[in-house]
């Protein structure tokens, strides 16, 4: 027998399993999966709503869908970019339905990692709330695909998955966000060597 070296091992996703639990009803699954990427869910959500009760409603609502879902994963995906997705279409269903409006998104972007605190009056918490005041200004689009490759750590393939577009369009997206990026904070007074 010989083994083909040139071919890489496929990826095992552990979380697959959680999802083929669920599948077959076991409810342990499904709060397993939540202990491990609900921080990460609302998080997105939450960016993409620039609302808590919807980022809320958003992930709940998730999170049944994944359930009744369950049956349907493929396997083709890691667990994170099927829930991301679920989160994805979720988030702007809420966001048409509800009509929410785009400002204010300054404040959504600054919550999800917990790790920046408001009270903070140094420079890098300076820093900090001036990328986060300019990634409110970019649109869903642009600020979803920063989202899902930079702070979700999705591929590019994935964004693609979890965003249904073409990865040529999530780079388009990527580069736009990031000039865009650079222009807002550049209008703002901050240098690109200030961020660093």
């Amino acid at each position: 027998m010989e083994i083909a070296l040139s071919q890489p091992m496929p990826r095992v996703d552990p979380d697959s399993a959680l999802i083929r639990s669920m599948a077959a009803g076991d409810e342990g699954a499904l709060r397993a999966l939540y202990a491990v990427y609900g921080r990460r869910l609302y998080a997105y959500a939450y960016r993409l709503t620039g609302s808590e009760p919807v980022a809320e409603e958003v992930v709940q609502d998730s999170l049944l869908a994944a359930w009744q879902g369950a049956a349907r994963f493929r396997g083709d995906s890691r667990a994170a970019t099927w829930l991301l997705g679920i989160v994805h279409h979720q988030a702007l269903n809420a966001v048409r339905r509800k009509r929410l409006p785009a400002d204010g998104l300054e404040q959504a972007a600054a919550v999800a990692d917990g790790d920046a605190c408001p009270e903070s009056h140094t420079e890098a918490g300076e820093r900090s709330r001036a990328l986060r005041a300019a990634l409110g200004r970019l649109s869903r689009e642009h600020r979803a695909a920063l989202e899902l490759v930079f702070y979700q750590g999705l591929s590019l393939a994935e964004a693609a998955e979890v965003l249904g577009c073409p990865v040529g369009t999530v780079k388009s997206r990527l580069s736009y966000a990031k000039a865009n990026l650079q222009e807002i904070l550049t209008r703002d007074g901050w240098r690109a060597e200030d961020m660093r």
